[in-house]
């Protein structure tokens, strides 16, 4: 099968195309024939080397984890899926810019012909992210007051209509010419947070889901700017979520806020959950660009996530004959 891989940590250079073996799967995974996988910030963190002691790789390495596909082949012990179902899937160690990928059981769940192969990739990793990071480790409560940063982005612009549809006030961070299309997804404050220190202007808040990676921290604090000023805006015992900090929850105790690094892990109730909002045409789901499978197209798409303001998801599709 093809494979698109990194040969190290870098740039967009470091993309190359390989055949592999189809992968053999154990009792309770799925192989999934890929139809359509994204960018995500995992994958641009993995690329560049900044996770690199958080998650450790071996290379060549193959990135992506938001898939869709058709169930090709169940192991034995699989039971809530058979072959031929369309699936969207998280695949946590990566490996979907590939024809074929082995997702565990727990890590996938059927979904209908009512979103395209697009939508479908672009809500399997960011829509499980922003359900568990609002609910498992955030526990948002209706009414209270929620900060979304990059609220435009992936993650961002469904945790808005996540939240906004759970009964938060919803605050959130985008470029000034993303402000219609957050303000439509439910925002009830948006922040320019080119031209305005969101810390100064707004009121105390409950709750912050932080997806934005400072590139320079704090020797002292090990704290950069932005979560240095998330702090400052959180109430006394308040919840900090971060999609970016993976040592985010090793911080000394501030004003009692439960700060945590939200490491998502999908299962069959949460899957349930999320794809009834989908099937009952309760989320919007954005697709920016959709690029082509091959070497080129994923470079394109990456160099596209590094250096453009996107909005919503940019996908890597892959023309599948029908059968």
């Amino acid at each position: 099968m093809k494979a698109v891989v990194i040969e190290s940590y870098g740039g967009t250079e470091v993309f190359a195309e390989q055949e592999r073996d189809i992968p053999h799967i154990s009792d309770t995974q799925v192989l999934v024939e890929m139809r359509a996988t994204t960018v995500s910030s995992a994958d641009q963190l993995i690329r560049t080397g900044t996770f690199r002691h958080f998650m450790p790789i071996q290379f060549p390495h193959v990135l992506g984890v938001d898939i869709t596909g058709i169930v090709v082949a169940t192991g034995s012990k699989v039971t809530r899926v058979q072959v031929g179902d369309r699936v969207i899937a998280v695949s946590r160690t990566g490996g979907g810019y590939a024809e074929y990928v082995a997702v565990e059981e727990c890590d996938l769940a059927v979904i209908t012909q009512s979103l395209s192969d697009a939508e479908a990739a672009s809500v399997s990793a960011s829509g499980m992210t922003a359900w568990q990071a609002l609910f498992h480790y955030g526990k948002l409560q209706p009414g209270q007051r929620i900060l979304i940063h990059a609220g435009a982005g992936g993650v961002g612009h469904i945790a808005i209509q996540l939240a906004k549809q759970h009964g938060a006030y919803v605050i959130t961070t985008a470029r000034s010419h993303n402000h219609s299309f957050v303000l439509q997804l439910g925002a009830d404050e948006v922040i320019d947070y080119t031209t305005t220190d969101f810390a100064e202007n707004l009121s105390p808040v409950d709750v912050v889901l932080d997806m934005v990676r400072d590139s320079i921290v704090d020797n002292v604090t090990g704290m950069g700017a932005t979560e240095l000023k998330n702090y400052s805006l959180l109430k006394n015992n308040g919840t900090y979520i971060s999609l970016v900090n993976p040592v985010i929850g090793n911080q000394p105790l501030i004003r009692g806020i439960d700060a945590q690094f939200a490491l998502i892990t999908p299962n069959a109730n949460d899957w349930e959950a999320f794809v009834q909002r989908i099937q009952a045409n309760k989320l919007f789901v954005h697709v920016d660009n959709v690029f082509p499978f091959t070497r080129q197209g994923v470079a394109a798409a990456h160099e596209y996530y590094d250096t453009r303001n996107k909005r919503g998801k940019l996908v890597i599709q892959r023309d599948v004959i029908n059968r």
